[in-house]
């Protein structure tokens, strides 16, 4: 695509990156009504029935997936056109998602500023090493790797790490207004959680809230990971790098069916997200229909986004993800190579 395209795609995607006030106001209604009403529905049904309750709590945590699309926006600063509001907004969802807001508006910038870029990875990213990365790491290295894309710690450990602890503590060298940010965030849950416990007592309180941020935690990681993470998806190293490319080619379409598109915020519109991260959740849909070259972009499906679970290294040679299985395939392959290599060389030197 030539930079004159490319430029043309953004004009026409920035015109869906206005907030509308009315569309909004109804998101956060049908949004936060729902979410506390199951959840009050989940703590009453506890005399039930704790299957009941479960079930409650489940459809909470759809509801926590769909504040956090709200709580995304604020950071982008897209879900109102005034920055204080946003900022207001995205304290309050802050609380309810477990996210420090300022941290994350500022580690997720880098996400969009760097996706796909081999060079600066590192900030608001699921850890990926390259085959090459991979082969040369040290075997504590891979040991840490191999359990970090572990699917059952990564969507089941990873949900409980970022709740209780990357989100609780503020980064090196982060600035007053983040730093305070994230005490207010954390002095509101602990306030609500002892009020809560106070009102309900904690074996009730518990039976709601962890299944509620569990499951809303394993769903987030999910989406996070399986809109970059396909197998044609784009990386390329930092002097080869273009930002619409990563937009467009590393971010996928994930086609969803339109109840779980609604719950999800449109964030299967990832490709619009990234190229113009101030178009509003609610106007993600529009901007994909509106705009031919986008409807392009790689699509995915529930079911075929399951097989992204075996993805675990980047290939640079093939521009693809690789199983580890595969890799082994790879390797040997590349052993082989080289042993033939040398033999004709010292027959050629014979």
């Amino acid at each position: 695509m030539s930079k004159q395209k490319q430029a043309q795609l953004r004009k026409s995607v920035a015109s869906f990156a206005t907030a509308d006030i009315k569309a909004s106001i109804i998101q956060i209604a049908n949004s936060f009504i729902p979410f506390f009403l199951l959840w009050y529905l989940a703590y009453q049904s506890l005399s039930v029935s704790i299957l009941l309750s479960l079930g409650f709590s489940i459809a909470a945590a759809g509801f926590v997936v769909r504040i956090f699309i709200i709580f995304h926006d604020c950071t982008h600063m897209s879900f109102f056109k005034n920055s204080k509001a946003n900022r207001i907004l995205g304290t309050i969802t802050g609380i309810i998602t477990h996210f420090a807001f300022e941290k994350w508006k500022r580690s997720h910038s880098i996400h969009h500023a760097t996706s796909g870029n081999l060079d600066k990875r590192g900030t608001g990213d699921i850890w990926i090493m390259t085959v090459e990365e991979y082969a040369n790491a040290s075997i504590w290295g891979k040991l840490a790797y191999r359990l970090y894309r572990n699917p059952i710690i990564l969507f089941g450990l990873g949900p409980l790490y970022l709740f209780l602890i990357d989100n609780r503590f503020n980064r090196k060298g982060a600035k007053p207004k983040e730093r305070w940010n994230t005490y207010l965030i954390n002095t509101s849950i602990v306030v609500i959680y002892a009020l809560l416990i106070w009102a309900i007592g904690w074996q009730a309180f518990l039976m709601v809230q962890l299944p509620v941020l569990f499951v809303a935690g394993s769903l987030g990681i999910w989406l996070f990971y399986v809109q970059h993470q396909f197998e044609d998806s784009y990386f390329e190293n930092e002097e080869e790098w273009d930002y619409v490319k990563a937009a467009v080619d590393g971010s996928s379409y994930y086609k969803l069916p339109k109840i779980l598109q609604w719950i999800t915020g449109n964030i299967g519109f990832h490709h619009v997200h990234h190229l113009s991260p101030r178009v509003p959740n609610y106007q993600l849909e529009k901007a994909h229909e509106s705009t031919p070259p986008l409807q392009n972009a790689t699509t995915i499906t529930l079911k075929s986004s399951l097989e992204s679970i075996r993805f675990r290294l980047y290939d640079q040679a093939s521009r693809s993800f690789v199983s580890f299985k595969e890799y082994k395939a790879l390797q040997k392959n590349k052993s082989t190579n080289l042993k033939i290599k040398m033999s004709r060389a010292k027959f050629q030197e014979e």
